[in-house]
């Protein structure tokens, strides 16, 4: 069944369908007193909110930069496609938006699961990445947390990618959320080349702009060597967002309302793993992301076409997941080469 959806999408459009994306572990959450809301409060959670919506959507990447003598930055890519952002949960503090992506292919409208971003207004805590397979929580000292929402990007399967802590500000006349410096592990893009660096040190931003928002990522292309990170090449990641519908946004809304429990589910149970573990550690391959990517992406489709029960395929995703981030599965997963599904 795999195999069948990478024919059917074709190779560059899996490719472009295997993208990603953020949470935290908030921490204790209490009621904030009025008096203790900034004023921008509510103007951060509009520009948050802001992101939902119907886009048709330019991925702008280029390695700029070269760091070291003995390497030369890969050409440019180019590419895009449509992109329904909807919010799946607005809790005040929390703010959930899940990206789903749709494709046209010879007359057949195919929906993917893409990444997820949540935000957390003054987390006590952030799931970062670590080193290769592993993600852990970091305490978030309270001097740090005051008007501050922190970002968590989710992969396709809603397994973590990256997690970054930032403050809603008007630069010049702008809004903008700017991350601070944050581990990511190779987006696929890159991890398919097989190329010499094996991480990405990066500063992630959000803007509105007149008739959508842009994501842009300030990327510097790390290698450990000898438990030193060296840097190898910077690159510029623009995301452009640009309201549009001309596409079938209905495939998108009806792919969500048949599956959005069982991706609940999905979410609830990577969640536990990062509880009973303090953070989690799970195989990754390039082609997929982790390991189980592939089949949890599946049963989604699955059920969406009628093939199968939200329950079974619960009951299958989480031994999946319990499965993957077991002890005994820690290992191995911290010898593999990191990759994830994101532009």
């Amino acid at each position: 069944m795999i195999m069948k959806l990478k024919t059917r999408l074709g190779a560059a459009l899996f490719a472009l369908a295997m993208a990603t994306s953020p949470a935290l572990a908030s921490g204790d959450q209490q009621p904030i007193a009025p008096a203790e809301i900034p004023a921008s409060f509510e103007q951060d959670r509009a520009d948050i909110l802001a992101m939902a919506g119907d886009y048709k959507v330019r991925f702008d990447m280029a390695e700029t930069t070269s760091w070291r003598d003995d390497y030369i930055p890969i050409k440019a890519k180019i590419s895009g496609g449509h992109e329904s952002v909807r919010v799946i949960k607005d809790t005040g503090r929390e703010i959930i938006l899940q990206h789903l992506l749709v494709v046209e292919h010879e007359g057949e409208t195919f929906v993917i699961k893409h990444w997820r971003q949540d935000w957390m207004y003054e987390p006590a805590q952030l799931l970062v990445y670590a080193e290769a397979g592993k993600w852990v929580n970091e305490d978030v000292p309270a001097s740090q947390r005051h008007g501050r929402w922190s970002q968590t990007v989710w992969q396709v399967d809603d397994s973590p990618r990256y997690g970054g802590l930032g403050q809603w500000k008007t630069v010049n006349g702008i809004r903008n959320w700017t991350s601070n410096w944050t581990a990511r592990p190779l987006a696929r893009r890159d991890a398919v080349r097989n190329p010499v660096y094996d991480h990405y040190q990066a500063i992630n931003r959000h803007q509105p702009m007149p008739g959508g928002w842009i994501h842009w990522q300030d990327n510097t292309k790390m290698k450990t060597v000898d438990g030193k990170a060296l840097p190898y090449v910077q690159e510029s990641v623009l995301n452009t967002y640009k309201k549009y519908d001309g596409y079938r946004v209905s495939a998108a809304d009806d792919y969500w309302s048949k599956t959005e429990g069982y991706w609940k589910e999905v979410r609830d149970e990577w969640d536990a793993a990062i509880v009973r573990n303090g953070g989690v550690t799970v195989q990754e391959e390039a082609q997929t992301g982790t390991v189980i990517s592939a089949r949890l992406l599946e049963m989604g489709t699955e059920i969406s076409d009628g093939k199968t029960s939200e329950a079974a395929a619960v009951r299958e995703a989480r031994s999946l997941i319990q499965d993957a981030t077991s002890k005994r599965s820690a290992k191995s997963a911290s010898q593999t080469t990191p990759a994830s599904a994101e532009y």
